[in-house]
C-alpha cells in the first residue's frame, strides 16, 4: 500500500510539473535574480514555443509541418522572461519579453537564473520586438567572460555582430531590422517596464 501511495504521489508531482504555467512563473528567484525559461536550445533549427493553453512546449507549425529555421541554428538558447508581457496596447508584440542566453545548449523547459547584459531593439514584421541578452548566474554554465555589455564589447566584439546578423537573416530577407544595442541598465529597465508581476 505504501508503495502505491508513493507511486501515485510521484506521478502527481510529475503531472503538476508538466502542467505549470511557465509564463506566469515568478519574474525573479528567491535570491532576487531574474529568470529565463528556455524554449529553443542553442544549436537547433527547430522553432519551439511554449503554448499557454496546452501548457506544453511545442514545435511551431507552418502549413501542417514543424517550422524549421532555414538558416544557421540558433546561436544561443532562446526563450522568455516569465511574468513579462509586451502589451500590444503599448506597441509590443503580445508575447513575453524574449531572451537569448549565451551558454552551452540547455534543454527545452530549463528555468534558470540569469544576468542580463544587453538589450537588442528590433523591428520584426513591423512590430516592436526587444531581445534581452543574458548569461547564466551559475558560473559553471557560462561560456564567456562577460557580465556587462561593456565587457562583452571589450572581450568579444564580434558577438553582437554575429547575433545581429543571425537575427536579421533567420526569418528571411527584409523581415527583421536591428535598431540598436544597449547596456544592461536599459535591459533591466525594459524587464521592469514589461513586468506584469512587479511594481514599477
Amino acid at each position: 500500500m505504501f508503495k502505491l501511495v508513493l507511486l501515485l504521489s510521484f506521478l502527481l508531482f510529475l503531472y503538476s510539473c508538466d502542467n505549470q504555467d511557465y509564463k506566469s512563473l515568478p519574474l525573479r528567484s528567491e535570491k532576487g535574480f531574474y529568470k529565463a525559461v528556455i524554449e529553443i536550445p542553442a544549436g537547433t533549427n527547430h522553432k519551439i514555443e511554449y503554448d499557454i493553453k496546452q501548457k506544453k512546449f511545442l514545435c511551431n507549425q507552418a502549413n501542417g509541418k514543424d517550422r524549421i529555421v532555414d538558416f544557421l541554428p540558433y546561436p544561443a538558447n532562446y526563450g522568455f522572461i516569465p511574468s513579462t508581457l509586451m502589451d500590444t496596447l503599448k506597441g509590443g508584440d503580445g508575447d513575453p519579453l524574449d531572451v537569448l542566453v549565451i551558454s552551452e545548449s540547455l534543454p527545452t523547459k530549463t528555468v534558470l537564473e540569469i544576468i542580463p547584459i544587453a538589450i537588442i531593439y528590433m523591428i520584426d514584421d513591423n512590430e516592436v520586438d526587444y531581445k534581452i541578452l543574458a548569461v547564466p548566474l551559475k558560473e559553471n554554465l557560462r561560456v564567456i567572460k562577460a557580465l556587462s555589455y561593456e565587457e562583452l564589447l571589450f572581450n568579444y566584439p564580434k558577438i553582437p555582430e554575429i547575433i545581429s546578423d543571425w537575427l536579421i537573416n533567420y526569418k528571411g530577407t527584409g523581415k527583421v531590422t536591428i535598431e540598436r544595442w544597449a547596456s544592461a541598465n536599459e535591459a533591466i529597465f525594459m524587464i521592469k517596464e514589461w513586468a506584469v508581476s512587479e511594481k514599477k
